[in-house]
């Protein structure tokens, strides 16, 4: 299987230097490409290959000596990403949606560079990161790079940090198998809650943030653009950002970690968080809140642990009691479910919870727990 690793590089003024010089050729060269894709596409309606716009290479590097700099797969990284965007806007045409063509990268936009074949200009030597074109760089490796790497990253955050992501091919690590199993419901009350009445509270970095974030948006409203003052208080801004994504992703890393850890078959709700942030009410609590980002890390720790990720239908789960199957329709505001057949009083958030490892048992035919009602659509992820 495929990992990533990342790890902070710490290069020099020059090496910094000879990096945003590669950036800049390679954000030219994606621009000079993409234009060439326009020129075809628009009056006749071909698709130039991403071979066919390599081989323009030789006569590019005449006209502009200055993309000699890069290294020559690096340059060739460029029009794979430029092909890979371009398959995607003709795919979303073919689907009859309304896609606007791929747009062109303005001063900054283009902040990562890709060495696709390692040890080919770029390989870990002494403990630091050699770079062709670049050099040594120095490189912080707060873990051992697992597996046998296959390609290097590197990207420049906004806040002028380097890292650099390698892509291993690694053996998946297991865990011991065991028989317990767990239904999660995530909300914004908690972020979750578990079928064994555990909760996970819901953090609301972006919340905690916001008076910062604020007073650096105001700040930097007041400075004059293109000057040093503008650039040193913009940094500031994005730092802010900067700091409650890396909150939100140890959040969410932290928890699928010990779910996984601790339990054997994991049930979920089949959630589209994207469709979901149209509601102007709960937009920002949703995007805070970064379900998809928790469980798509839940859902790759799964697979490479051997658990099994049951992924269920997500309709009426809070609305039916997990006792008798009895539906009822209750405002978002009552978060107690009083079942009026059984009786049954319960916080909904664990009702949905049960609801969810029941639906997620029935569909693998364990029925040691009764599911509320008839089977609907459910997924399964796992290695068997």
């Amino acid at each position: 299987m495929q990992k990533q690793f990342k790890y902070r590089i710490y290069p020099t003024k020059k090496q910094t230097r000879l990096l945003n010089e590669t950036l800049e050729e390679c954000r030219w060269l994606y621009n000079h490409l993409l234009e060439q894709r326009r020129e075809v596409y628009e009056p006749e309606g071909k698709v130039l290959s991403c071979f066919e716009q390599q081989r323009t290479y030789a006569t590019l590097k005449e006209q502009r000596p200055s993309l000699n700099i890069a290294h020559s797969q690096v340059l060739q990284n460029v029009a794979i990403r430029i092909d890979l965007v371009f398959k995607a806007f003709i795919r979303r045409c073919k689907h009859g949606e309304n896609p606007g063509f791929p747009r062109l990268k303005g001063p900054g936009r283009y902040d990562s560079i890709t060495y696709p074949q390692i040890p080919n200009g770029c390989q870990i030597k002494d403990g630091k990161l050699f770079l062709s074109k670049i050099g040594h760089v120095k490189i912080e490796l707060h873990r051992p790079l697992r597996g046998s790497p296959k390609a290097c990253t590197i990207s420049c955050s906004s806040t002028g940090k380097w890292y650099a992501c390698f892509t291993t091919e690694c053996e998946p690590e297991r865990l011991p198998d065991i028989p317990e199993q767990v239904g999660i419901d995530i909300g914004l009350k908690t972020f979750a809650t578990l079928s064994n009445e555990q909760e996970i509270d819901n953090p609301r970095f972006f919340h905690t943030e916001k008076k910062a974030l604020a007073k650096a948006q105001r700040r930097l409203s007041k400075a004059e653009k293109d000057t040093k003052r503008h650039h040193k208080r913009r940094k500031v801004v994005a730092r802010v950002h900067e700091r409650t994504t890396w909150r939100r992703e140890n959040f969410a890393h932290q928890h699928s970690r010990s779910i996984v850890n601790h339990f054997g078959i994991i049930c979920v709700e089949d959630l589209h968080a994207n469709q979901m942030v149209h509601n102007h009410c709960l937009t920002k609590s949703i995007a805070d809140a970064a379900w998809s980002a928790f469980f798509n890390q839940l859902a790759a720790k799964a697979v490479e642990a051997g658990r099994r990720l049951i992924k269920v239908n997500p309709a009426y789960i809070s609305q039916t009691c997990s006792k008798c199957g009895h539906r009822q329709k209750k405002p978002p505001s009552e978060h107690i479910l009083d079942c009026p057949c059984c009786h049954l009083q319960i916080d909904r958030d664990l009702n949905a919870a049960l609801n969810i490892l029941a639906l997620g048992l029935q569909s693998q035919g364990n029925h040691s727990l009764e599911a509320p009602a008839k089977r609907r659509g459910v997924v399964t992820l796992s290695t068997d």
